[in-house]
């Protein structure tokens, strides 16, 4: 049982114990390796080699009140996920969206990335691709919709800044960790993928029986059609409140 294993803990590992587990329920995923800013390099987490000490009293722990608490070795990935739909956050169209991206972005620069499964971009990058891809409404975003997605993701441990300062309305580098991987599979990319140039295909074939005001306005997809997509292949975002 679980707390037998709890309670032959020394005081202090039960004091990490009961802070890791609400550092869980509050940001679900947690990354083995870490970027510090101030040092300008990469290093292990204290707080996943701690978990993962643990990990075995802590999952039990968690399953009793219906959470699952998973690790993966290969990518350094601990993630918390509750059993209950009222468990889940919905993130809003534009954060939806923004994560949709940095997951293709993640995609195409993972093969060039380091054993650390980390892949660099920029602000500027993902937006810019967000709008060759129709995801924009109008084609444009604004500043308060880039801090908020960027604070969200960083705040579950998917994304983080390589600057020691705030998040930069203007943009910021970013680091994507392989926990992105967890929200949105492989498959749901492919899937996507494909609906979008579907999409593209039948809005480029109704544009050619249109005026070229409405042609312009075909080169991008509808935002609800965009909204949508997202939403069905992001599987629902699992994280929690």
């Amino acid at each position: 049982m679980w707390n037998e294993t709890y309670e032959k803990l020394s005081n202090y590992d039960k004091g990490e114990f009961r802070r890791l587990c609400n550092y869980l329920m509050s940001h679900t995923y947690l990354v083995r390796d870490v970027y510090k800013p101030d040092k300008q390099w990469t290093e292990p987490n204290n707080d996943y080699r701690m978990i993962n000490r643990m990990f075995e009293v802590m999952r039990e722990y968690f399953s009793v009140s219906g959470w699952s608490l998973e690790r993966d070795e290969n990518y350094g990935v601990i993630s918390l996920t509750s059993e209950f739909e009222h468990n889940r956050l919905r993130m809003d169209r534009f954060t939806t969206l923004f994560l949709y991206t940095c997951r293709l972005i993640y995609e195409e620069g993972r093969e060039q990335g380091d054993n650390l499964h980390i892949v660099h971009t920029y602000t500027g990058e993902v937006v810019e691709k967000m709008r060759l891809l129709g995801l924009l409404d109008k084609g444009k975003t604004t500043q308060k919709e880039r801090l908020e997605a960027q604070r969200t993701l960083a705040h579950f441990n998917i994304i983080q800044k390589t600057e020691t300062t705030a998040w930069n309305p203007d943009g910021n580098g970013v680091l994507i960790f392989p926990s992105i991987l967890s929200i949105i599979t492989n498959q749901g990319i492919n899937d996507m993928m494909s609906e979008l140039e579907e999409l593209r295909a039948e809005n480029a074939e109704s544009a050619a029986h249109l005026d070229a005001e409405d042609a312009e306005s075909l080169a991008h997809l509808d935002a609800e059609d965009a909204e949508s997509l997202a939403s069905s292949y992001a599987e629902e975002q699992e994280v929690v409140e």
